[in-house]
């Protein structure tokens, strides 16, 4: 049979469907349900089969939904046809209503073909068969190999193992393959999320692998438990370790607590479980949102159960690893970069199992000084997130309410991230553009229907809620806001309802979700796509633990009802966006160099290929560009990255050449004379006249006769005109920039460490000045008074050269102090005596 099939290129397959007549129908039969099934066999493509089932045309532009397209046969190759599964339906007790059709559920559909295929009856409706990825295999195969070989003994400890292995690695599938494989029969789960219970209970009791396997919690308590079948008991660390009213174990945790445990997983791990709580990384806003105890600590040699093996789960395992808590044999590593490379060298996308897995790209901002001087304090780039977003409860017209200590700045904030704040606009005339905004930019905004946004507190986030709502912010109004803090907000699960009711199907919906601590583990909800770091925190585990939740694939399957078996991805990318640059290059640097300390290649080789997968974006308040390892480093060490720093004292926004600035600089006769001392400006003063005028004529014409009654000859000599004074005004701000461009060379040759323009103009060394920069202290003082420097963009230049001067003379190995860019072509290997020798002309 199987033979014949094979020669005649036919593929047996089984396939069913439902039609929106007949979708809601309430069963009669002895089960209860709603829905009938209509499920038949083919040796042709199965959409052409079912859609002959349907000559006639209908009012529905597709009266049918296809659920099951599968190939009809068993393990050992035979094929089979729908008989045999209309007989095991009805043998199950589901109720065929006429011919093909039966009242039933896919799910039970699937495990008759599961048990047909494996040729055994399953309990429940286990139909899962899917197999281990390569990793997952390799994980079990070492962590098996390591417990194999330290065994509990009388004079050995029972052994620890970590699985260092970011989310979507498939932990609690993989632990019941490591139990399976160790030929565990009690197993016993603890974490300090009990809201992750319904993944450790669904893999269990949906695949097949697990059959016979029983499961214990406080919420699914069997009447009776079956000694010689296994068992997983699933417990939060926090119950267990309690003790009633009178100091006694629980009652309902006595049989537990007299059990010996084959193993032990202690699921979340980052939280810490060993005498230190999880709140030493919390702030007490954050670790009370995120419902952890801190009461409970016990310590690792007094552990009261008796335990043969000990594995430990997380993805942000920064102190475990830190301390030395695991040798290099007791871990497993699965990091982000493992994943997306894995993904990458599939070879094409059929079956591939990480084709789902998106990518992140992190952004970071900084914000103008204006905006963010009001919370210069608390980080390594001087800008505290937390203060900026400091809110407080008051009472306004009788009624609570909650309000940001620095409003108008907020505001401000919400105005640039949706593009409303001209802050960043490109100067005319100049190859500049503006930096991609979260929600203006159209490749963006694409991704952000659905954001999570991280705030520093519960009023934080109830005040950034009804600031939202206000009439100014009618753009925010199309997002349904979720305050996801707060006692109201819900506990564990219940938090995550509300939020996954305003998406709904996240097509035709757009939310943002507020938290201070919710909702940042454990967690998946996959149309969220971007998420906005708002608040203050040095701990990696905070950080990547809320930053992944981004990653949650989200896809389609079967969207048109037409294949059960085809899925449409939503979103190959997902965003992070930060407004502290220096922490969050900093964090990423943490953990993309020493999660894995397994490899032995160098910090910025590592980094390197972190970043191939995961680009970082750094907007420096004057260019956007993508950074390289050696970039991201010197960030993360010094504040600043070499490169950036010197595009900053390349900026043409350090020059100011605007029809104002120029006829203040006509107006300064002194001033004038000494430009046009030097070779490049010999012309200067006929050339800004020349420009003014015209420009004051085509204004004046414009006005006269207005726009709309130019002629063609007016508007293309006009057209003429204005392009020609542009390419002035680009020139000229290029020859002004060389004067710039020579600042940081001085304040490298001085011995004083100059914060501001005003004490490089103040500075001891005047004659020095002038070698350097080629003008004298006065007129580049003049400069800036009358506007064509910028001083306050040339402060921010001067304190970030200051801030990376100062940490390269402590930096170890670090990048040579200035490009041959920024100091006009000098060997930065000279020192400062002998550069200054180079400028005397004695070399």
């Amino acid at each position: 049979m199987a033979k014949e099939y094979f020669q005649k290129n036919i593929i047996p397959r089984l396939y069913a469907y439902t039609t929106n007549q007949y979708k809601d129908t309430i069963w009669t039969g002895e089960k209860a349900g709603k829905g009938l099934l209509k499920i038949g066999y083919t040796e042709r493509e199965v959409l052409s089969r079912i859609r002959e089932q349907f000559p006639i045309q209908t009012p529905d532009k597709k009266p049918f939904e296809v659920l099951l397209d599968e190939v009809a046969t068993t393990e050992d190759g035979k094929f089979f046809d729908d008989h045999l599964l209309h007989k095991r339906l009805v043998e199950k007790g589901f109720k065929r209503v006429n011919g093909e059709w039966f009242e039933c559920e896919i799910k039970d559909v699937l495990t008759i073909i599961t048990e047909i295929k494996k040729g055994k009856s399953v309990t429940g409706d286990r139909h899962q068969t899917f197999g281990m990825r390569p990793e997952q295999s390799d994980a079990v195969n070492v962590t098996a190999e390591y417990f194999t070989k330290y065994p509990k003994t009388k004079k050995n400890p029972a052994p620890h193992f970590l699985w260092n292995a970011k989310m979507r690695f498939g932990k609690t599938f993989t632990a019941y393959q490591l139990a399976k494989k160790m030929n565990w029969k009690r197993v016993l789960v603890l974490t300090y999320k009990p809201a992750v219970e319904s993944a450790w209970r669904e893999d269990l009791q949906s695949h097949t692998d697990f059959e016979g396997w029983q499961f214990i919690s406080r919420n699914h308590l069997p009447e009776k438990i079956i000694q010689n079948k296994p068992l997983v008991w699933f417990a939060s660390f926090q119950d267990v370790i309690g003790k009633d009213k009178d100091g006694n174990i629980k009652e309902r945790l006595e049989e537990l607590h007299l059990t010996e445990w084959d193993c032990v997983v202690m699921d979340e791990y980052h939280f810490g479980a060993w005498r230190d709580s999880a709140k030493d990384f919390y702030d007490k806003e954050t670790a009370k949102e995120a419902e952890l105890d801190k009461e409970e600590e016990i310590d690792r040699d007094t552990f009261p159960l008796e335990v043969n093996n000990y594995l430990y789960l997380s993805g942000t395992p920064f102190r475990a690893v830190a301390t030395g808590e695991f040798m290099e044999n007791q871990i497993y590593n699965w990091t982000y970069s493992d994943e997306q490379r894995a993904k990458e060298n599939w070879g094409n996308n059929d079956n591939n199992p990480y084709l789902e897995l998106p990518q992140i790209v992190l952004m970071t901002y900084q914000l103008p000084e204006k905006v963010r001087e009001v919370a210069i304090k608390g980080e390594r780039d001087g800008f505290d997130l937390s203060e900026f977003f400091r809110a407080k409860e008051i009472e306004e017209k009788g009624k609570k309410v909650y309000k940001f200590e620095y409003e108008n700045q907020v505001q401000q904030w919400l105005n640039i991230i949706r593009g409303s704040d001209q802050i960043y606009a490109p100067i005319v005339g100049q190859d500049n553009t503006r930096p991609p905004i979260p929600f203006e930019d159209a490749r963006l905004l694409a991704y952000l229907n659905h954001t999570f946004w991280f705030l520093p507190s519960v009023a934080s986030c109830k005040a950034m809620a009804e600031m939202l709502k206000r009439p100014n912010n009618v753009f925010y109004h199309d997002y349904t806001v979720v305050i996801s803090a707060g006692s109201e907000a819900g506990i564990g699960v219940h938090a995550i309802a509300p939020v996954k009711e305003a998406i709904g199907n996240g097509m035709n919906t757009k939310t943002i979700a507020l938290s201070c601590g919710k909702l940042t583990t454990g967690v998946s909800i996959p149309a969220w796509s971007g998420i906005f770091i708002l608040r203050s925190t040095t701990s990696p585990e905070t950080y990547f633990q809320a930053a992944f939740r981004v990653q949650t694939p989200w896809y389609l399957t079967n969207k048109d009802g037409d294949s059960p078996n085809k899925k449409e991805i939503l979103k190959p990318k997902c965003y992070i966006f930060d407004f502290a640059p220096n922490r969050a290059l900093s964090l990423i640097s943490e953990y993309s160099s020493r999660l894995d300390f397994k490899d032995t290649r160098t910090a910025e080789q590592r980094v390197q290929d972190f970043l191939n997968f995961l680009p970082v974006l750094c907007f420096d308040g004057s260019s956007m560009q993508s950074l390289n390892a050696k970039e991201l480093l010197d960030i993360a060490v010094t504040g600043v990255a070499s490169t950036m720093l010197a595009k900053r004292w390349q900026s043409a926004q350090l020059i100011d050449v605007s029809n104002i600035t120029l006829e203040r600089l006509l107006n300064d006769k002194d001033l004038l004379e000494s430009l046009m001392k030097i070779e490049a400006f010999r012309n200067l003063n006929k050339d800004i006249s020349k420009v003014i005028s015209s420009e004051k004529d085509i204004k004046n014409l414009v006005k006269e006769k207005g726009k709309e009654n130019l002629t063609k000859k007016e508007e293309k000599e006009i057209k003429e005109t204005e392009k020609e004074n542009q390419g002035f005004k680009k020139v000229l701000r290029e020859k002004l920039l060389k004067f710039i461009t020579r600042v940081p060379v001085f304040m490298y040759l001085t011995d004083y460490r100059e914060e501001t323009l005003k004490h490089v103009i103040t500075n001891l060394e005047p004659d020095l000045f002038i070698k350097v920069t080629g003008l004298t202290i006065s007129d580049f003082e003049k400069m800036c008074d009358i506007g064509v420097f910028n001083a306050t963009n040339i402060n921010s230049a001067i304190f970030a050269f200051r801030r990376y001067e100062e940490a390269s003379l402590n930096y170890v190995g670090g990048n040579d102090l200035l490009s041959t860019d920024m100091i006009g072509g000098f060997d930065t290997k000279l020192s400062r005596d002998e550069i200054k020798e180079v400028l005397e002309g004695v070399k």
